[in-house]
């Protein structure tokens, strides 16, 4: 295993998939190793996607041979003009989150192999452990797995990505096997950018312990450049903040 499963979600069940609303999307599963991308697209694309996550996979891993710090550091990384534009990506968004580069790799591949995608589809959901892509004509709705809260899949973002795609990502302390600080129940932030939606969750996500951090981590979150929306919950309180259309099921 060169690089870890970054899903925040339940790995195992993965009942999340059943949230994300695409019916009249052509759904296919493309796997290598940790990876596992749930598509959604206007036809069927497992090939090129197969070509695509091996491609990326490839490009993370052998930076890892040569550059083995950047598996492990809990820290920005420094920029490396040389290294693959995901690699570049990577390091970036998290300096922006102030983690390490790894916590972006999840949302790096949904983006990378989403937009390679978008060639073939006019329309394009790539989820990657909890980590969305999404580029739409039409708004698609998303609910959030927070684990025990009772929030949990009642929260419904609508999400619109007719122009440009758009980021959906959820960090847990609570669920899922990565690594996180905190133990907020979920964290699901919104961006242009799924690279930044997935290091954003994750340093917002390691400040959560108990109801009362959330929010500071609403005040964190304002901070980070590029980050449209957020929402934190833990137990049976929840904040908001941003460009948020959401619904709740009662």
């Amino acid at each position: 295993m060169l690089f870890p499963q970054t899903s925040k979600i339940e790995y195992k069940e993965r009942k999340y998939r059943n949230l994300i609303e695409g019916k009249d999307l052509i759904p296919f599963q493309v796997k290598e190793a940790e990876s596992d991308l749930y598509i959604r697209a206007n036809q069927e694309l497992s090939f090129y996607t197969q070509q695509m996550l091996s491609n990326f996979r490839g490009q993370i891993e052998s930076y890892i041979d040569s550059h083995p710090t950047f598996k492990s550091t809990l820290l920005p990384y420094s920029q490396d003009k040389k290294a693959p534009e995901i690699i570049k990506s990577m390091i970036y968004t998290t300096a922006l989150c102030g983690v390490g580069p790894m916590a972006a790799v999840a949302g790096a591949i949904a983006e990378f192999v989403g937009k390679e995608l978008l060639n073939y589809s006019s329309e394009v959901i790539v989820e990657n452990g909890g980590d969305i892509f999404i580029k739409s004509n039409k708004v698609r709705k998303v609910s959030i797995f927070a684990g025990s809260s009772p929030f949990s899949q009642r929260i419904i973002l609508k999400i619109e990505a007719k122009e440009n795609y758009i980021g959906i990502c959820t960090s847990s302390g609570m669920v899922g096997p990565s690594l996180s600080f905190g133990q907020a129940d979920a964290v699901t932030v919104i961006s242009d950018s799924v690279l930044l939606a997935d290091s954003a969750a994750t340093a917002v996500g390691n400040i959560i312990n108990t109801r009362k951090d959330i929010e500071k981590g609403l005040i964190y979150a304002q901070k980070i450049k590029g980050v449209k929306g957020i929402v934190i919950i833990k137990d049976d309180k929840m904040g908001l903040w941003g460009d948020i259309n959401f619904t709740v099921i009662k």
